[in-house]
């Protein structure tokens, strides 16, 4: 496909409709009705020859296409707005999208947010919460945290603190153990 013929209209719906997961939620961000968002949605995947969603009661499921066209606009259009933003003379913002268990995100990483917001106001965090079982490619994340030992086929992990695990019920055999088990940074594009 030629660049002066990529459906850039379409591109941009269906990034949106993906990320909302909702044509009616994408029709409110880009302040179109559902009808046109419906619409660009249908053209681009006539265009492509491959369906981009199954609807369902739910809402829209992606299917494999959709998939893997999803975290390639989603870079393209990051990019894009923070090369605009720099030519424009606006305040240079990166983006940077974390997988965490919920549990460590609860209890070790939000209590902190505020002060990493305050002294890197040019890094907008993005978290999302997972099970532990995250693929970062496909979740479009640029790194994960996840609880093990760091042996992750294809990726690199480094230690970002130990976890040491103890009992809760009994306080007379309270003894902790490090079981070597540990909370792990996983950066995308790593090993």
């Amino acid at each position: 496909m030629d660049r002066p013929d990529l459906p850039l209209n379409g591109l941009r719906v269906f990034e949106a409709a993906y990320r909302q997961g909702s044509f009616t939620r994408a029709a409110i961000e880009l302040r179109v009705t559902q009808a046109a968002v419906s619409h660009q949605v249908a053209r681009l995947e006539d265009r492509l020859g491959v369906a981009l969603f199954v609807r369902a009661s739910g809402g829209l499921v992606p299917t494999d296409e959709g998939k893997a066209l999803y975290p390639v606009l989603e870079h393209g259009f990051d990019a894009m707005a923070r090369t605009l933003d720099r030519i424009t003379g606006h305040r240079h913002i990166e983006t940077l999208k974390i997988g965490v268990v919920t549990t460590f995100a609860v209890g070790w990483l939000m209590p902190r947010f505020p002060e990493f917001c305050r002294t890197h106001p040019s890094i907008d965090l993005r978290i999302s919460t997972n099970n532990n079982r995250v693929e970062i490619l496909r979740e479009g994340l640029d790194m994960a945290i996840r609880y093990g030992a760091g042996a992750w086929t294809g990726l690199e992990a480094e230690l970002l603190l130990e976890a040491p695990l103890a009992p809760f019920d009994l306080p007379l055999f309270f003894h902790p153990t490090t079981t070597g088990a540990r909370w792990s940074i996983t950066p995308f594009g790593a090993g």
